[in-house]
Order: structure tokens, then C-alpha cells, then sequence
């Protein structure tokens, strides 16, 4: 038996003739694949956003209702209008605008170096050959296995022998570099960078340092832009190591919880003092989204 394949027909092109080609929906009818988006799809997306967005939603309207609102059978789904007297409540019961400017403060300084030292790391164990690199990055990956509450005394007892507690330089020593964002860099320049590249700027007579600034970091940029986010959002909600080492300098979390009390708890002005110190990530976030999604695509067509 002979199969017979069907095939287009085709109109020849005539001199002076305009051909015009018509591209249909990018559809496999044998396989009955179909590359847009189904309700399925849609769905999906649309319940995760609002699974996401419902905790931050109901904090506004918690902080903006009086605290009576949580005893109701059907609490409101709409934004009171008390916000700005759950705010003034804030402002005199915490120092909130001291306690802003320390987390400021502290995030800053620990995103910039955490993002310049995992850089610098991440690009040497990435393409700098050096006896024993291999080992030394098994190191730092492995202390990524320890928890974090097992340094808490060693590391208490360390700023109380310096004479920094009580002071934000305990909270942002400890954590100027990290074991997480050396290892994301190297991973992430281990690749992106092609080693010819390298040579290539050693032979034109660039030294290490040059070669750093003008080949790595222009290449770095996408995935130092996801570290610096996601660095200046763990040192801005971080609250058990600066509730520990510096409660009589607090930063942003720290002053929160001081908004509770033993006998009773108004949640209202708690979540009203929560909305406040999530607005400058939110901003955050709005103003570097671009950065952060050109990064994670980088790093998709790179992976």
C-alpha cells in the first residue's frame, strides 16, 4: 500500500507579482495542541493572585476599621474610615519615623554589600582558577545547611564582647555577606560569561580588575538586580536577630510588635502600623520591576 501525503498547493510567483502570506493561529491539528491560553489557565492565574493578595488586602482593611470589625459574623470586605486614626495611634505609641530611618538604614547597607562582596565571590569561583576553588565552594554551600538560630548566641556574644548591642552596626555586621548570594552569582555568571570573552581582555592588556568592571558586571546586572531585591526584603522584615541584639534601637519590625501588649492587642492600629511598613517594599518592587523580570528571563534563556 502506498500512503499519499498531502500537499499545499502552490501559486507560482509571477514577476511584479505581490505574494501576500496569511499566518494562521499557531495550532497542531494531529496533535491537537493549542499554544493560547485555555480558561484553565486563567483560572489558575486569577486564583493565585488572589490568594497573594488577599492577606495584604485584608490588612488594609482591618487597619482602616475599628477593631470591632473582627468580632463580626461577616466581617467587611471594603476599607473602613479610620485608617488615619489607626496611624495617628501608631505614631504615638511607637517611634516610628526613628524606626523607618533604622531599617532604612540597616537594608541599604546590607543589600550593597551583599550584592558587591557576591559579585566579587561569584565571579572568581566562577572564572578564576585558584587551588582549591572546589573545595572552598563546597564550604560555602554547605553552610547554607546550617540554621540560622545556631549562631545567634555565638554571634550575641561576639557584639556584646565588641560593645556594639543596642546599635544597628550589630544588626548589619553579621549579615554583610552571604552564603546564598555567593552562590547564586557563581551559578549564575558561571555560564553567561564566555571564557574567550575573558581571554580576549587579557590579551588586549586588561588586568583583573578591569576585566571585572567591564566584562562581569555589565553581565551581572540582571541577576544582581534579583539579589538586590530579594536581599533588601530579607534585611527589611528580618525581626529575630534585631529584636535580640538591638531592642533599645529598633528597626521598623521590632517597633511593631511593640505595638501589642500583654492584657490586650488592638489589631486594627497593628495592621494599620503593617500596611505603613509594607508601602516602601511595595514601591520598591513597582519601581524595579523591570529590572526584575528582565533578570528571571535572563536567567530562563540562560538556563
Amino acid at each position: 500500500m502506498t500512503d499519499t501525503i498531502a500537499r499545499p498547493e502552490t501559486t507560482p510567483e509571477l514577476p511584479g507579482q505581490t505574494v501576500t502570506v496569511k499566518r494562521g493561529k499557531t495550532k497542531h491539528k494531529g496533535l491537537g495542541i493549542d499554544r493560547r491560553p485555555g480558561f484553565l489557565t486563567y483560572g489558575i492565574l486569577i486564583a493565585l493572585f488572589a490568594g497573594g493578595t488577599y492577606p495584604l488586602w485584608w490588612s488594609v482593611v482591618v487597619g482602616a476599621s475599628p477593631s470591632s470589625v473582627l468580632s463580626q459574623d461577616w466581617p467587611p470586605l471594603l476599607p473602613g474610615g479610620q485608617f488615619w486614626t489607626n496611624v495617628a495611634a501608631v505614631f504615638d505609641t511607637i517611634p516610628f519615623w526613628q524606626a523607618l530611618l533604622n531599617s532604612v538604614i540597616v537594608s541599604t547597607i546590607i543589600t550593597v554589600s551583599v550584592v558587591s562582596f557576591s559579585t566579587l565571590a561569584g565571579y572568581a569561583f566562577a572564572k578564576l582558577k585558584f587551588r582549591g576553588s572546589n573545595g572552598l565552594m563546597v564550604f560555602v554551600v554547605a553552610t547554607m545547611a546550617i540554621p540560622t538560630q545556631l549562631g545567634i548566641i555565638p554571634l550575641f556574644i561576639l557584639m556584646r564582647e565588641f560593645g556594639w548591642t543596642g546599635s544597628i552596626g550589630a544588626i548589619i555586621v553579621p549579615t554583610l555577606v552571604t552564603a546564598f548570594g555567593v552562590f547564586f552569582m557563581r551559578q549564575y555568571l558561571v555560564d553567561v560569561i564566555p571564557d574567550e570573552l575573558i581571554e580576549a581582555a587579557r590579551v588586549d592588556g586588561a588586568n583583573m580588575i578591569t576585566t571585572f568592571w567591564n566584562v562581569a558586571v555589565p553581565a551581572a546586572r540582571p541577576a544582581m538586580a534579583i539579589l538586590s531585591l530579594f536581599t533588601f526584603m530579607m534585611a527589611w522584615t528580618d525581626f529575630l536577630w534585631p529584636m535580640i541584639v538591638s531592642p533599645q534601637n529598633p528597626t521598623l519590625q521590632v517597633a511593631l510588635s511593640q505595638l501589642q501588649s500583654a492584657r490586650y492587642i488592638d489589631y486594627s492600629v497593628v495592621l494599620a502600623g503593617a500596611v505603613l511598613a509594607t508601602l516602601p517594599l511595595l514601591v520598591l518592587f513597582v519601581l524595579a520591576g523591570k529590572q526584575l523580570i528582565s533578570g528571571i528571563m535572563a536567567g530562563a534563556v540562560k538556563g
